[in-house]
């Protein structure tokens, strides 16, 4: 009997594991069947597309006023008016500002009639030495007499030159109670307010205009760009009475092209030794007044004709510390890496003068899931996934 229940107690036991591991292995394989997999990362990719691309040296530059004069009082007064509205446009010869104009009109008058009377005193001492002199030939008066009235009349002669002197010094200080405007252009804020005395010992400011039509971009190019800008000059055979000739573009930080044209101005005589650089300037149209003093904008000289390259768009170029590079994927599929020499940037497309070829295909888009070594979908760019 004991026997017998040894018996089924083991049979039990034995079919009970073998539905365990039934059951064990039949769990296992549906887990496993519902894990799911990761999927390859998808990139948009492009060939290089060649273009007519234009070789340009592109820096950043700074716009400057044609003309920027502080307008200040240079006699003493009290301010009586200002004629102007702050920060608007005003044409050349325009009155600005008024300062006690009575004070100086009347010491105008006071020596424009001081020219008068000397002008009446020679008269009579010119007068009176011609009659000294016909007396003197009848032998009616002395030859002292005579000599007397002649130097009254040089003297005379002279006090009007002084007079006269006395009288634009007059009229200049007058004229400067009236402060114009030099050239059309736009006026800053006022800094004085009426009813101040002005001019007490020093010249006030009260003032700052500006001509902005034309304006100047001031820009500072390396000795490399330097000497691909006299290449291309002598190129194109260019000479130094030539330097207006020579174009200039400017784009503003919130513009998508070169849209202002202008001509090269100035060029420095010699390179900044501490910054290796020289300083050049365009001179621009401005007549929307558009460009404004100041500003900080992207300055382009084309230094050489249009010539085909092959051309990606500008966010396909990435940068490390060893420069730019772009990222390709080869007939598996596998993400590598092209270090590449850049050139100039045309509507978005950037130039790639080395380090590609015509049927290389360069990640231009989903450059997160492009990771060096791995393999990735690509998609064709124009295509929808």
């Amino acid at each position: 009997m004991m026997d017998h229940d040894k018996r089924l107690i083991l049979k039990t036991a034995l079919i009970t594991g073998v539905a365990l591991l039934f059951l064990v292995g039949m769990v296992t394989h549906f887990t496993r069947s519902k894990t799911p997999t990761n999927p390859t990362p998808s990139v948009v990719v492009q060939k290089p597309k060649p273009l007519k691309i234009a070789t340009y040296i592109t820096q950043t530059g700074t716009m400057v006023a044609y003309n920027s004069v502080d307008l200040v009082a240079r006699i003493e007064g009290f301010l009586m008016a200002n004629k102007f509205t702050d920060g608007t446009y005003v044409k050349k010869d325009t009155v600005l500002f008024v300062i006690e104009p009575k004070p100086y009109l009347d010491k105008l008058k006071e020596a424009q009639a001081s020219v008068v009377v000397q002008k009446a005193s020679y008269a009579y001492s010119k007068a009176e030495y011609e009659r000294q002199k016909r007396m003197y030939k009848q032998n009616a008066t002395s030859l002292n007499n005579v000599e007397k009235w002649s130097a009254q009349a040089e003297q005379a002669e002279a006090e009007i030159a002084k007079a006269v002197a006395n009288e634009d010094i007059a009229a200049i200080n007058y004229s400067y109670t009236h402060v114009h405007a030099p050239f059309d252009g736009r006026i800053g804020r006022h800094l004085v307010d009426p009813g101040n005395l002005v001019g007490n010992g020093k010249a006030t400011d009260l003032a700052t205009i500006q001509q902005t039509d034309p304006i100047y971009a001031y820009f500072n190019l390396n000795e490399l760009d330097i000497i691909k800008i006299r290449e291309a000059a002598k190129a194109s055979g260019f000479k130094p009475s030539d330097l207006n000739k020579i174009p200039v573009y400017v784009q503003m930080q919130n513009e998508k092209g070169f849209t202002h044209k202008g001509k090269l101005d100035f060029v420095n005589t010699g390179l900044d030794a501490s910054m290796g650089t020289l300083e050049f300037r365009a001179l621009l149209a401005n007549k929307d007044n558009v460009l404004l003093p100041g500003l900080f904008v992207q300055v382009r000289i084309p230094i050489g004709p249009p010539k085909v390259e092959l051309t990606i768009p500008d966010p396909a170029v990435q940068y490390d510390q060893a420069g730019p590079y772009v990222l390709i994927l080869d007939k598996n599929n596998i993400v590598t890496m092209s270090r590449v020499t850049i050139g100039a940037l045309q509507e978005g497309s950037r130039a790639i003068s080395h380090g590609l070829k015509p049927d290389d295909k360069v990640v231009i888009s989903g450059l997160q899931n492009a990771i060096l070594g791995q393999q990735v979908t690509p998609i064709q760019s124009g295509t929808s996934a």
